[in-house]
């Protein structure tokens, strides 16, 4: 396949692409394994994978641009427009979306003035529905630069966006602290987050998220003292006397004999036709009694 059109970064930017996906590259045993990271690097560089970028991880790989464009155009995360400082994703993927996902990625297109996949004219909002992110239980659930905002209401997430333009701090529900969309790309390319503190912010799951092993462990949840759902395994449910079972044993059982021996009735005579046996050797009908 030939190259697409697109001119070479420059100089200076090559140089440095170069130098870092080198060090992506040494990593991985196969050096096409190292496009997923690649994409993130050149993501990084524009905000969006541009065909200046497919055609440097081709090169980089020894691959053809078709064979990049074809990862970068199935995973939703490469961006093929520019991205706003700040991408906004709202999910409306079933559950987010009966609570009130599509309500809200509704009214920020029209409090934004944007549509999907589209950016804020002073470059710091991009919009995007997106699909799950494995956070159902903060239904629903808005991500800026992928980090998690929880149980938004159509006037939170339009608080959200208002804060970003102005320049307003902005603290994820959990996780680490934003930072902008192309730090967030190189830091999913597989370079360290080199602000002071910010790997230690990261979290860990809410209560929401942990409420399926604590039952599972036989605890009780907040606000329900004394009352566990599941016990834990060899233990009886709390204010449930233990059953009583008898030992099982492994021989024969000796609870009477059987009575259940060789049927000896005889051939059924109940069924429609001719019911005469048949006489082996001759290929004829035998004859009745």
């Amino acid at each position: 396949m030939p190259a697409l059109p697109a001119a070479p970064y420059p100089e200076e930017v090559r140089a440095r692409l170069a130098a870092d996906a080198a060090e992506l590259i040494a990593r991985y045993p196969q050096p096409r394994s190292a496009l997923l990271p690649l994409l993130h690097l050149v993501q990084a560089e524009e905000g969006f994978v541009s065909p200046t970028g497919i055609r440097f991880c081709a090169e980089r790989l020894d691959l053809t641009t078709a064979e990049v464009t074809a990862v970068a155009t199935f995973y939703t995360m490469y961006r093929r427009r520019p991205a706003g400082k700040y991408h906004v994703g709202v999910c409306t993927n079933t559950l987010c979306a009966v609570l009130g996902g599509d309500q809200i990625f509704a009214e920020l297109q029209e409090h934004l003035g944007v549509r999907n996949n589209e950016t804020t004219e002073d470059g710091e909002v991009s919009i995007e529905h997106i699909e799950c992110n494995a956070a159902c239980d903060y239904a629903p659930v808005v991500m800026v630069n992928w980090e998690f905002f929880d149980n938004q209401t159509p006037e939170s997430a339009r608080q959200l966006v208002d804060d970003l333009r102005a320049g307003r701090e902005v603290r994820p529900t959990r996780g680490a602290r934003l930072c902008g969309f192309k730090e967030t790309a190189r830091i999913l390319a597989g370079f360290p987050d080199e602000r002071p503190g910010a790997n230690d912010e990261s979290g860990a799951g809410g209560a929401p998220s942990l409420a399926g092993l604590r039952l599972s462990r036989g605890e009780a949840l907040p606000g329900t003292p004394g009352t566990r759902v599941v016990s834990p395994r060899n233990e009886p449910p709390r204010n449930e006397p233990p059953r009583d079972e008898a030992p099982r044993t492994d021989g024969p059982r000796t609870d009477g004999p059987r009575t259940d021996g060789p049927r000896t009735d005889g051939p059924r005579t109940d069924a429609p036709g001719d019911e005469s046996p048949r006489t082996e050797g001759t290929g004829q009908e035998g004859s009745e009694a």
